[in-house]
């Protein structure tokens, strides 16, 4: 028989779900922002292109950070749910149907069954075993790819694949437009739901487990379950950026399973920040945009230059590179 709940109990719930209720709650400046990035395509035509990199980065970056920002898990193999998205999405289109929308939801999917699957790896083990769990993971999958070479292409990749309009009416162009316009829109889209995800309940255990997970455990909280869930999630979320890299160029290959996916992704959120749904969107502007133009200027050495700012950004701090944008929405008050 359940015991009534007390004033101070319903007092409390009713606080907490105020405060869940206001952070969910879209700021003037958030509106402008995705209002300005969903025109950045016409706005900026001729570098559309590098727009459909920054919003599939971003997108990838913001599965990472549900499960390193805000439940604590670290992965090095996060690029094995974008590999299966990618092929997921490239294979359906060329042997099955070229329907952009339709293949998204297939790359989604296969992805979130394999992260179904590799949750299990991450119940138990300390972060260190978390670590090479996750490495192990993705390098099977790449080695995988790399022998069904009757499926996947092997080493020369998954060619040929053509794409349908984009609900029928939007072809992709060479110049780009149409698949900025399609990742920027399935970005938008991904993100408004993971915010949702975090503002909930739910992803206040989340972040209860990420801070201690014994006294999660202690208080209730089905630790083991939420891991699942938030991990599957996770996981759809890289898929679905994989799948959008595969649809917007037309090509899959072992590189969507290399290391370098998974270390570019955790150097995304430390330039943007974790546990902060932009975190990986800023990062992934920055990562991008310095890649592109520092590799214009010194091709061979661009890596040093990109590695110098994570130095110098680790010694003076985010806090303090970010001051102004702090004022800026303070509305110039100190």
């Amino acid at each position: 028989m359940s015991t009534p709940s007390t004033p101070v109990q319903s007092t409390n719930h009713s606080a907490s779900q105020n405060v869940l209720l206001h952070k969910s709650r879209w700021r003037w400046w958030e509106v402008l922002l995705w209002a300005a990035a969903l025109s950045s395509p016409w706005v900026l035509s001729s570098h559309a292109l590098i727009i459909n990199e920054i919003a599939i980065v971003a997108l990838f970056a913001l599965s990472l950070d549900l499960i390193l920002g805000y439940t604590g898990i670290v992965s090095l193999g996060h690029a094995a749910f974008f590999g299966m998205g990618a092929y997921s999405a490239a294979l359906f289109a060329k042997h099955v149907m070229p329907d952009p929308l339709v293949g998204l939801a297939v790359g989604i999917t296969t992805s979130a069954v394999l992260g179904a699957i590799c949750s299990v790896t991450i119940q138990r083990g300390t972060d260190l075993t978390r670590l090479m769990v996750t490495l192990g993971v993705g390098l099977i999958l790449m080695e995988l790819a790399n022998k069904l070479d009757w499926l996947t292409g092997g080493a020369d990749g998954l060619q040929g694949v053509m794409m349908g309009p984009v609900l029928g009416r939007f072809e992709f162009d060479l110049a780009g437009q149409t698949s900025a316009w399609y990742s920027l829109a399935v970005l938008l889209v991904l993100f408004v739901i993971a915010r949702r995800f975090v503002s909930s309940p739910f992803g206040s255990t989340l972040k209860a487990i990420r801070d201690n997970r014994l006294r999660a455990m202690a208080i209730g909280i089905p630790v083991s379950s939420r891991l699942a869930v938030v991990y599957t999630v996770a996981a759809a979320g890289a898929g679905a950026a994989g799948a959008l890299l595969a649809q917007t160029t037309g090509f899959a290959s072992l590189d969507v399973f290399e290391f370098h996916r998974s270390a570019d992704v955790m150097l995304v959120l430390v330039i943007g920040g974790v546990g902060w749904l932009y975190g990986g969107v800023a990062g992934a502007v920055v990562f991008k945009l310095m890649q592109d133009f520092i590799s214009n200027i010194t091709p061979q050495y661009w890596t040093f230059w990109i590695g110098l700012f994570l130095v110098v950004l680790v010694l003076v701090g985010r806090e303090r590179l970010v001051r102004p944008w702090t004022w800026f929405q303070k509305g110039g008050k100190a």
